[in-house]
């Protein structure tokens, strides 16, 4: 570049050495011009067509080109005659290192651009031939995908179908034992109405033989086993009717899974014969986008394996409960006439108590009379004792109300004071326990006066419950369901 001052021999004379880098930092140049002429203002003062103040302005300083701008401005001082060019401008444009760069880099462009393209040719022909096996091996895993997929649901296919059967055989079963049940729980009410009946007779006792004793409590027992059969037996055919409707719907899902694993199957299976010159192979545009699963092989797998589990659990539910009602109808046959004869057993013993009792109560009602007697007396002397206690009372009292109308000093708590305060509340305390004996001696008085009108009574109505006892309930026990027709089977 031409400096101003200096001739062009002096400028190209010494030509600075090639830096390592093609083309000089802006900073550089920039920071050159501005410490070469720091009394021109070329953004101002020039107007050239191809704009150097906008490229200077731009730069920023930089201590790369101080040495040449130091000289130039030493030349500048020491030169003060003008200078006269025959150019048309007063400045070049770059310098010859800027030309050997320029082509520098244009070469090493075209070098790059080269190698780049080779590359890419060598890159691309790979990367079809990769992408052709890869298509390949990606369709035969997919080919391989179905065909496992086909197996997998040719073996759910027969489990379900094997289950399904199973399940089909254990229903008609329960729906056997289910009528039994009921045949059995209408024999039930026969026995229940008679042991009622017979609660309601001996209702009709009177008196002290309305007691709970042992044919009552044979009786209810009776009526309670008969209830708890029955409620029994009506449990167990709710659970049937539960189970029967658990099997069915066990066995629903299973056809309804199997229909699925058929049709999946036919689809499948067709997908897994198809090939690229089968017939029907086209184009649907944005299918991989629609995602229509609903369900991972582990959660499709679970599904099936969830329905055979509980197809066999309602199985094994179902015999069991068949297994519990047969038990049931054997169990509730037993009780219900073991308690039959137990009841028997206890109207025998009850009447033969009944008719002993009367000569027992003759006995008890004379010892009680005699007891009524003796209870009386003794209530008499209580009263006499407490009337005899009165008389000390009222002295120990008049004897401190005399005492009070000392004068003065002689007010004293002397030893006499103190005995007749004692002596006043001992004897208080001992009439009030005599008091209390008293109500004690009375109502055990009145007690015995009402057990003697309860035996009384009760010799009058004995004959009324051997009446009832005899005639009236044992009578009525003598036909009862036999065992077999107790356990369903007629």
């Amino acid at each position: 570049m031409e400096l101003l001052g200096s001739t062009l021999a002096a400028t190209y004379a010494h030509p600075r050495p090639t830096p390592a880098s093609f083309l000089p930092a802006i900073s550089a140049m920039a920071s050159s011009y501005r410490d070469c002429f720091p009394h021109c203002n070329l953004t101002r003062s020039l107007s050239l067509p191809w704009g150097p103040s906008t490229y200077y302005k731009a730069a920023s300083n930089s201590p790369a080109l101080d040495p040449y701008c130091t000289r130039s401005q030493r030349v500048s001082e020491s030169t003060t005659l003008p200078f006269v060019s025959n150019r048309t401008t007063l400045f070049t444009r770059y310098t010859p290192d800027d030309w050997y760069r320029s082509n520098l880099t244009n070469f090493q462009e075209s070098n790059t651009s080269r190698h780049n393209s080779e590359r890419l040719r060598i890159d691309t022909s790979r990367l079809m031939q990769d992408k052709y096996q890869q298509t390949r091996k990606t369709q035969a895993d997919s080919t391989q995908n179905l065909g496992e997929r086909v197996n997998d649901i040719g073996f759910w296919k027969s489990e379900i179908t094997h289950e399904l059967d199973a399940m089909i055989g254990e229903t008609n079963e329960l729906t056997d034992i289910k009528k039994k049940l009921e045949r059995a729980l209408m024999e039930t009410e026969a026995p229940l109405q008679v042991a009622r009946e017979c609660l309601f007779h001996r209702e009709k006792r009177m008196g002290i033989d309305l007691v709970h004793d042992e044919v009552e409590t044979e009786l209810l027992m009776e009526v309670d086993i008969i209830l708890c059969c029955q409620e029994r037996m009506k449990l167990h055919l709710d659970k049937a009717i539960a189970q029967l409707a658990a099997n069915r719907a066990s066995q629903h899902e299973l056809e309804k899974d199997l229909s699925d694993k058929q049709a999946a199957y036919r689809i499948d299976d067709k997908c897994h014969h198809l090939r690229n010159t089968s017939d029907g192979v086209s184009y649907f545009r944005g299918v991989e986008r629609v995602d229509a699963t609903v369900s991972v092989p582990e959660s499709w797998a679970k599904l099936t394996d969830d329905n055979i589990l509980r197809s066999q659990s309602e199985r094994a539910a179902s015999a069991k409960l068949r297994d519990d009602v047969q038990n049931l109808l054997v169990v509730t046959a037993n009780e219900m006439w073991n308690q039959f004869n137990k009841v028997n057993l206890a109207f025998s013993s009850r009447i033969a108590e009944t008719a002993d009792a009367k000569n027992k109560i003759q006995i008890h009602l004379s010892k009680t009379l005699q007891e009524i007697f003796q209870t009386e007396m003794t209530i008499e002397s209580i009263k006499k004792a407490i009337k005899d206690k009165s008389a000390f009372l009222k002295v120990a009292q008049t004897r401190l109300d005399e005492r009070t109308r000392r004068p003065n000093i002689e007010l004293c708590r002397d030893m006499a004071q103190l005995r007749l305060v004692n002596e006043v509340y001992e004897v208080d305390d001992t009439i009030q326990t005599l008091q209390q004996r008293l109500r004690d001696a009375e109502d055990t008085l009145q007690s015995l006066v009402h057990s003697k009108a309860t035996l009384e009574h009760d010799l009058a109505v004995k004959a009324n419950s051997l009446y009832i006892d005899q005639e009236k309930c044992v009578s009525m026990r003598r036909s009862f369901p036999s065992a077999r027709r107790l356990a369903g089977f007629c």
